[in-house]
């Protein structure tokens, strides 16, 4: 049965390539006229839908999509498949509003998600659905709400601060350091310690940055998952898989090694808990982190901690550090912005900890603005169980995909007015009432459904106050004794890009001004 599938998606793949072809000829011979807003949706034509407009704009496919969806009346459209497939993009808040809250019963990640994930991710929490992800996410729930896992967490991020990030930075002196590079080894680390316990030493002081196996398989597997997604055939990465050749060995080769050293992870603190637990003192862990409270609450299935704890690694690895790269290169075009929050930064020195990322609320409203512009999930993809009809009037029928775009949202001028396209940390903040109207800034947060960088509804994210935590933290520590200088030249901007998650192509290339006191 498996063969027979394979052989009837080889042959429509073999059918549709000749049409390809003859279409992009006639594109390529046919006159080019520039486009008015209305000119954006792409063309579809019978069987092969829009694949030539896909085809041209793969490599930007969140700008393209973006462009469009904003352009239109009702920040909706449909785009038209190969054979009969649609995805329907959204960047209009009431339409995600009931994808994500009012009917989310209706939309799920669906089986095609899910299946392509699956290699890497099993059925972790973020690659579930059902009765899987609501006992999961009430697993998740209940350890989130313990005080001691926050002071854990704060422990972790500082120490990795202190003993890793700022001596990494004080090494560098005037020389070019990647600090896309650098962010991504911190996240890492910081996230293995917290989800495993483990410490796979990504980031170290040593003059070079070393290897390592593990963050290069999960780099790589990560990578290779998400051009799945990217399959000009649905069903291609599926061919290659069954015949294990290409990215797909290559893809089996990278889970295989992380699912492998993650289970060997999962035996040692085990092995560990157990020792405790029979008054046996010679474990190296403190026993803070997600796996031992998983492990401890008696969730012990290897398979199933593993899972949750791999999809903990993926989200807390590059969401953070993909917020902190762009908000440290939006800081140095933003002169003005870069004060305020080096003002703030000042004002809490000698307090808290606690007290410090409460009191840095500009900060604050400066990570929102960058991730209003460059969220790192630019777009995500639900699956409608139903037929259904979205609050713009858009039909969707049982099976389409439905994805808000948080990219376009953030570009949308009826979402966030003409001066969209500033950055202006301002936009999020109010002044308490005081003398000249000088008071405290005070954060007004926005509608989830408008800015769903942390999704919404019942999926919304549990680690959103980890993450801010995090990134201030970074962001005192660093902007205290740097100026971040990115190297390219005035005006040249780095290009976003997606994987699952999104980054810099390229990097970003910076040198580090130590900041006279």
């Amino acid at each position: 049965m498996l063969i027979n599938f394979h052989i009837a998606a080889s042959a429509m793949a073999a059918m549709a390539i000749p049409i390809v072809y003859f279409f992009l000829w006639k594109l390529k011979s046919t006159p080019k006229t520039a486009l008015s807003s209305s000119d954006k949706l792409p063309k579809s034509y019978p069987i092969i839908g829009s694949i030539l407009s896909i085809w041209k704009n793969q490599q930007k496919f969140v700008q393209w999509t973006s462009e469009i969806v904003t352009s239109t009346p009702t920040l909706t459209f449909l785009l038209r498949h190969p054979f009969g497939r649609k995805t329907i993009f959204t960047a209009n808040p009431a339409v995600v509003r009931h994808i994500l809250k009012s009917n989310f019963k209706n939309y799920s990640k669906g089986e095609a998600f899910r299946g392509t994930l699956r290699d890497f991710l099993g059925d972790g929490i973020f690659n579930s659905d059902g009765e899987m992800w609501k006992f999961q996410r009430q697993i998740a729930i209940h350890e989130f709400k313990t005080k001691s896992l926050w002071k854990f967490v704060e422990n972790v991020v500082d120490s990795m601060i202190a003993g890793r990030l700022i001596p990494v930075m004080e090494n560098a002196a005037a020389a070019v350091l990647d600090l896309q590079d650098v962010l991504h080894r911190l996240g890492f680390d910081n996230i293995c310690k917290i989800a495993f316990g483990y410490d796979p030493g990504h980031l170290s002081p040593s003059p070079s940055l070393p290897p390592v196996s593990f963050a290069a398989a999960f780099e790589k597997a990560m990578k290779l998952s998400g051009d799945r997604f990217q399959a000009f055939f649905p069903y291609l990465w599926k061919i290659k898989k069954a015949l294990n050749v290409g990215s797909e060995r290559e893809l089996k080769i990278a889970v295989g090694h992380v699912r492998e050293s993650a289970i060997q992870i999962v035996r040692a603190k085990k092995e560990e808990l157990f020792r405790r637990s029979n008054g046996g003192g010679d474990g190296d862990g403190d026993g803070g982190d997600l796996l031992s409270r998983f492990l401890s609450s008696g969730h012990t299935d290897e398979e199933f901690v593993t899972d949750i704890v791999i999809s903990f690694i993926l989200a807390g690895r590059d969401s953070t550090s993909a917020v902190l790269t762009w908000f440290f290169w939006l800081l140095s075009r933003h002169r003005r912005v870069e004060e305020e929050v080096v003002g703030e930064i000042e004002n809490t020195s000698g307090v808290s900890a606690y007290e410090e990322v409460k009191e840095m609320v500009y900060t604050h409203a400066s990570l929102c603005e960058t991730m209003r512009l460059y969220p790192p999930i630019p777009m995500d993809p639900k699956t409608a169980q139903n037929n259904d009809v979205l609050p713009d009037g858009t039909v969707v029928e049982k099976g389409a995909v439905v994805v808000y775009h948080p990219y376009a949202m953030g570009r949308a001028e009826a979402v966030w007015g003409k001066d969209w396209a500033e950055f202006r940390p301002e936009r999020w903040l109010e002044r308490d009432a005081g003398g000249g109207g000088a008071g405290k800034w005070r954060f007004v947060g926005k509608d989830e459904y408008s800015f769903p960088v942390f999704q919404g509804g019942p999926r919304i994210c549990l680690g959103k106050d980890m993450a801010f935590i995090q990134m201030k933290r970074v962001v005192a520590a660093v902007l205290r004794r740097f100026r971040v200088v990115p190297v390219a030249a005035d005006g040249a901007e780095p290009v976003f890009i997606q994987t699952l998650t999104a980054r810099m192509e390229d990097g970003l290339p910076v040198r580090l001004e130590a900041r006279v006191k």
